[in-house]
């Protein structure tokens, strides 16, 4: 007479799902996996773990359109840690609940640049961080180093800039989606004893580090949109693009975060 795992095991090796296998034994649904994997692992039938997609280390192709963009809201408002509790580092990018689309956007980014890999969000006040985990990730980002970033030198590495220079705009999406916005501005003209309010778009950027400031301006100049930067204030320096026909090139390319 069959033991209630050999009932189990023969069950899941026809196909059933552990949890009708739980259901239809009485066993609980973690003894049932237990068990899968351990019939798995004699028959040496486990499946093997995906390494990281790391160009440095393996060669392997960047999806670069997704890089890029992934790049630019690493660079504006992400973050790559290692806790003493963790295995593996972890690149989080938090994104406001007003921007359910930017949540969407960086979760996609994620899967393209590291397709062996699962992003997920973890739940903050008023945000949530869109994180994936891996151990390539300072391989990916070199720009990853001990305290803030406008406290160390932010420079890309040749490889990097090269994808920048062939996807600019991904960058800058990604800018302007992390530390970035297009608002619509007002002014008041008076003509002939009659005043009106002029209504005009444009975007700005905020960043208090110095070479991030220069590689999304350097960056902008490349594409041909002419900018201007105001005095820095408590939050750094903001970066503006108002001239029509470069908010109207920034409209077509990037557009507003949702």
């Amino acid at each position: 007479m069959r033991s209630v795992r050999e009932e189990a095991v023969l069950l899941l090796r026809d196909g059933m799902p552990n949890a009708e296998v739980s259901r239809l034994l009485s066993v609980p649904t973690g003894t049932v996996g237990y068990w899968k994997h351990m019939d798995r692992a004699k028959h040496g039938d486990l499946p093997g773990r995906k390494r990281s997609t790391c160009p440095t280390c393996y060669g392997d192709k960047l999806d670069e359109p997704a890089y890029s963009y992934l790049l630019g809201l690493y660079l504006g408002d992400g973050h790559i840690i290692r806790p003493k509790q963790h295995r593996t580092y972890n690149l989080a990018i938090s994104c406001g609940d007003a921007w359910p689309g930017l949540m969407d956007a960086a979760e996609e980014a994620m899967r393209r640049v590291l397709p062996n890999n699962t992003p997920c969000r973890v739940r903050r006040i008023g945000c949530h961080d869109v994180k994936v985990y891996s151990q390539h990730l300072p391989c990916l980002f070199p720009q990853h180093g001990p305290g803030k970033k406008h406290e160390r030198l932010i420079a890309l590495a040749p490889w990097q800039q090269t994808i920048v220079d062939a996807h600019p705009w991904g960058l800058l999406r990604g800018l302007i989606h992390s530390d970035g916005c297009r608002i619509v501005n007002w002014a008041t003209r008076t003509t002939n004893g009659v005043t009106k309010r002029h209504e005009y778009p444009r975007y700005f950027f905020t960043n208090t580090s110095v070479d991030i400031l220069r590689i999304f301006t350097d960056t902008l100049d490349a594409v041909g949109v002419e900018w201007k930067a105001t005095k820095r204030t408590v939050s750094g320096v903001n970066v503006s693009v108002a001239r029509k026909a470069s908010v109207a090139l920034m409209d077509l390319h990037i557009g507003p975060k949702h």
